[in-house]
């Protein structure tokens, strides 16, 4: 394998490092570092997104997407600020959800503004009691006189808050094998008896995490996604991708607080001589960048395995479960050889791990990731 960037990735990671250092970082700054982005800060991000081509990196060119390959995506997401690259995600993935299955009257609607950064989307998928375990979905779908109705309570849902549609996922029951038939509905936020609600989080406090309440919410049949039963599979498809998309956004923090790590210990003397000079400083130091290095391969390996259509189910679990293990882990050793100065909100270290510990949760918690890469092991499900 060439682990060298050809040209053009190289031109688009600087690109996209540039984005963020020029656009993207002062208007985070310039926000309140402590509550989620109002929704005329997000879209002024959609459109810097947008202008970049990343707002349907999924989708094929002929389509309006990026037409890059996941391993391009991977090397883009290490650039964003993860609050932004966590969004971006969301709504990639339910830009890509819309797309495929839905009507071409319901893709003329949606997908061009989204494509666009005018719309951002998001996928409700979870519940209070369906959360790793999709098939438990209770929120219903019923058909009446040509519309579909929807009640249910959405857990937990990146996007919520400022997104313009909502890709639900939702239930009409079992079919004839008894397996659940949950089906995919374009529900845009402005439909009556529609709620959202705010959950505060321990990180990414700039992002949004949110409640969605639908209380017999009436839409088209026309904005029914897909057939009847394929919510799982796409629900799969997307997530083999969001997982190391989310380990490579982990990993993005933990480099930032290496690189501090590495500057702190070749200033700061005990004892006589610089920390740098210290062998245990030596062996923190070099943990750090093996845990960050080892992380990354892992999940760049995963992206390369979808990019040649190989299966990658066990492949992105594991990457997600070890790039977000070893991120954490990375910090953690970073705070360390800070001293008392690593867990002051001074320096801002403190606050890196809690943006990474965010990302061990979407899309998998880490159970969950080792059982499905156990089946992808075994052939064999342990639940």
């Amino acid at each position: 394998m060439d682990f060298d960037l050809t040209e053009d990735q190289r031109m688009i990671r600087d690109a996209a490092r540039r984005m963020t250092e020029e656009t993207l970082t002062p208007l985070l700054a310039r926000e309140p570092q402590d509550q989620p982005l109002s929704k005329a800060a997000m879209q002024e991000v959609y459109g810097y997104l947008s202008d970049f081509g990343i707002t349907a990196m999924r989708l094929p060119a002929e389509q309006g997407g990026s037409g890059m390959t996941m391993v391009d995506y991977g090397l883009i997401m290490e650039q964003l600020p993860p609050v932004i690259g966590l969004s971006l995600i969301s709504h990639d993935g339910s830009t890509t959800r819309i797309s495929t299955g839905a009507t071409p009257e319901l893709r003329a609607a949606h997908v061009p503004d989204l494509i666009a950064g005018r719309k951002i989307a998001c996928t409700a998928t979870s519940e209070a009691n369906a959360g790793s375990n999709s098939n438990a979905i209770s929120t219903r779908l019923e058909q009446d006189r040509g519309m579909l109705r929807i009640t249910g309570r959405k857990m937990w849902i990146t996007n919520a808050s400022v997104a313009d549609v909502f890709v639900v996922t939702c239930t009409s029951g079992v079919d004839e094998r008894g397996k659940p038939r949950n089906h995919r509905v374009l529900v845009e936020r402005n439909t009556p008896g529609v709620e959202v609600t705010e959950i505060p989080l321990t990180g990414l406090r700039q992002g949004h995490l949110s409640e969605v309440s639908l209380d017999g919410v009436e839409v088209p049949e026309g904005n029914a996604i897909g057939e009847p039963g394929d919510a799982g599979r796409f629900m799969t498809l997307v997530w083999n991708g969001n997982r190391p998309l989310l380990g490579l956004s982990a990993l993005s923090i933990a480099r930032r607080a290496f690189d501090m790590a590495r500057e702190h210990c070749g200033t700061r003397q005990q004892f006589g001589r610089l920390l740098s000079q210290m062998q245990l400083i030596q062996q923190d130091l070099s943990e750090i960048e093996t845990l960050i290095e080892s992380g990354r391969l892992l999940c760049l390996s995963a992206l390369h395995a979808m990019d040649r259509d190989r299966r990658a189910n066990g492949t992105s679990a594991m990457a997600k479960k070890f790039a977000t293990a070893n991120a954490n882990r990375a910090i953690d050793l970073a705070m360390q050889l800070h001293g008392a100065l690593g867990i002051t909100t001074e320096l801002g270290i403190e606050q890196m791990w809690r943006d990474a510990r965010i990302f061990q949760v979407p899309d998998g918690t880490m159970g969950i990731l080792s059982l499905i890469h156990g089946r992808e092991l075994t052939s064999k499900a342990a639940f």
